[in-house]
């Protein structure tokens, strides 16, 4: 790798094209990514796509008048301490915001190194170039700023703030619910049978953790193993394995973990207010994102626990 004080300023120049050709590609994947989903969105990445390749047309016919056709190979991975970008472009469900963040960094990042070069270029006419550069990458902010407001008008703006609420609703919430409810639900049967059979706390905890853990890995794999996200849009199914495993396991641990107090009476006592509050979090849960009635989330969840757990009891005390 060569230092960027190193570089001629035809190597300058060259990079600078290379440069802008990168950014144009980034920006079309950012447009080509967020299309289905955030169309608006889209569109003012797309623009910026075509504003950095007519950069890129400018830049290189200065290139071509002053040093001729071949332009040599030199990118931005070839010269220490200049831009770097992390892949986002490749990340899949692409999140609007994080990508507009991005975005807004590329160019910032962009017209600060070329001013912090400028400021130490010896040369002159590489120090010229160097504050076009700059001035043209702020530029490029001031027109994302226009096409923002052409593309991404009010009902735009609603209808893809929504569509941001929809995948994360369908990337994280629905698989954590689901493990939440399968861990809290789940294990109270074979919790509170072991319990009221041995009224053992320690032993009854080895069984809740036994039953947590393994619903949690059954339960991420089946969520992972069940869908791909491409034709659902639920996004990178091992996300949503991970999430929905976590949130089971960690449902079974909740009413579990009051078991390490040695007092079993108080043990099953914090263990019954335990599991009120998981199925008040997991009504919230339902009421909050999946517009499910209040009255509705909260009957149907009381009931089907109350069920499980007069199961385990009885189960328990036979």
């Amino acid at each position: 790798m060569k230092q960027f004080s190193e570089l001629t300023e035809r190597e300058v120049l060259a990079l600078a094209i290379s440069n802008e050709e990168e950014d144009s590609r980034i920006y079309r994947d950012f447009a080509e990514g967020l299309a289905e989903q955030f169309p608006a969105s889209a569109a003012v990445f797309a623009g910026m796509a075509e504003e950095e390749i007519r950069h890129r047309g400018v830049l290189f016919e200065l290139y071509r008048q002053r040093f001729g056709e071949h332009l040599p190979l030199i990118r931005r991975q070839d010269v220490k301490g200049f831009i770097k970008r992390k892949p986002l472009w490749l990340m899949r469900p692409l999140g609007i915001e994080e990508v507009r963040k991005y975005a807004a960094t590329m160019e910032l990042d962009a017209a600060r190194f070329y001013r912090k070069a400028a400021e130490t270029a010896h040369d002159a006419s590489v120090r010229e170039l160097l504050l076009k550069l700059s001035e043209d990458e702020d530029r490029h902010e001031a027109l994302a700023e226009r096409l923002t407001e052409t593309h991404l008008t009010t009902e735009a703006r609603a209808h893809e703030a929504e569509s941001e609420r929809r995948a994360f609703v369908l990337q994280y919430v629905q698989p954590g619910l689901v493990g939440l409810m399968d861990g809290s639900v789940s294990t109270l049967a074979p919790l509170f049978a072991a319990a009221f059979a041995t009224h053992r706390p320690f032993e009854t905890f080895l069984v809740g953790l036994a039953a947590s853990v393994g619903a949690g890995i059954s339960m991420g794999f089946a969520e992972a193993l069940s869908d791909d996200g491409t034709l659902s849009g639920r996004g990178s199914p091992w996300i949503r394995g991970l999430v929905c495993g976590l949130m089971t396991m960690l449902g079974g641990l909740g009413h579990t973990l009051p078991y390490l107090i040695p007092d079993f009476s108080i043990a099953t006592a914090l263990a019954v207010i335990v599991v009120v509050v998981e199925l008040g979090a997991i009504s919230f849960i339902r009421h909050r994102y999946m517009d499910t009635p209040w009255l509705q989330a909260t009957v149907q969840i009381a009931v089907g626990g109350a069920l499980v757990f007069l199961a385990g009891i009885l189960i328990g005390s036979a």
